[in-house]
């Protein structure tokens, strides 16, 4: 394998004429036992590549957002900035991973749910605008620490196939969007948006149609605040599977 990236936790090659997976898996055995280093894992870059371009094919002009707590390695990350993919990150040390690369800031959403004060002001100063917030506990923290931020209103959505607790682990009602509206106009907050998630194990289309038909109801509510909203966040939870994804950009 000729490498051309080396760092000290991970590396970078391209599989010489004829070589497999398996020998680089059997290489990579014999340097750790030999380096006494234990686990180890190898990955395919060219399907980050083939993935996007299936997105693409289906899912266009959506753009996806890549959670950098699945994989930070910055190999991955680069890949994904080149190919145009946006980035949700969800601490300081993510956000300064990815601007580190050179990613726009208009490129990030700060996703975390209960952010830290002093990481907000961060975002403030590198230009991170965008963010999801839920409660007006975290609205008031941003809006004290980051005035010009650009609000995504995390919306929950209901799998009937899940639990109470799956379906109750983050976003907001419809009945709470109006008071949060209300405080982010008294405050000076932007709202820009709506963001649900629907989780990867659910099998119900039907989750997705009632998603967006909730996020329909508070782009019209935000009308009435005038707020002018033109972003909608569609989570994760996708499985990459073609089939899934055609199936939901029916639904969209």
């Amino acid at each position: 394998m000729k490498g051309f990236l080396e760092d000290a936790n991970y590396s970078i090659g391209l599989l010489d004429e004829g070589a497999t997976l398996a020998d680089v898996i059997d290489n990579c055995i014999y340097e750790h036992t030999h380096a006494g280093k234990r686990a180890f894992y190898v990955g395919d870059l060219g399907k980050l590549v083939k993935k996007n371009i299936q997105w693409q094919n289906v899912m266009a002009p959506i753009k996806p957002f890549y959670p950098v707590r699945c994989n930070s390695t910055p190999g991955v990350l680069e890949i994904l900035g080149t190919l145009g993919v946006g980035f949700a990150c969800s601490s300081k040390s993510e956000m300064a991973l990815v601007q580190d690369l050179g990613i726009s800031p208009e490129n990030i959403i700060y996703t975390n749910p209960c952010k830290q004060a002093s990481q907000i002001k961060y975002a403030a100063k590198a230009g991170i605008n965008v963010m999801t917030c839920d409660n007006d506990t975290e609205l008031k923290k941003i809006a004290r620490n980051h005035p010009n931020a650009k609000l995504l209103l995390h919306i929950a959505t209901e799998d009937i196939t899940a639990d109470e607790e799956v379906n109750m682990k983050f976003g907001t009602t419809l009945k709470n969007c109006r008071h949060l509206m209300e405080c982010a106009k008294e405050l000076g907050v932007q709202i820009v948006g709506v963001k649900f998630h629907v989780s990867g194990s659910c099998k119900e289309l039907q989750t997705y149609i009632h998603a967006i038909s909730d996020a329909r109801c508070v782009f019209d509510m935000a009308e009435e605040f005038g707020f002018k909203m033109n972003m909608l966040d569609i989570g994760g939870g996708f499985t990459g599977s073609e089939l899934q994804l055609q199936e939901v950009c029916r639904v969209l």
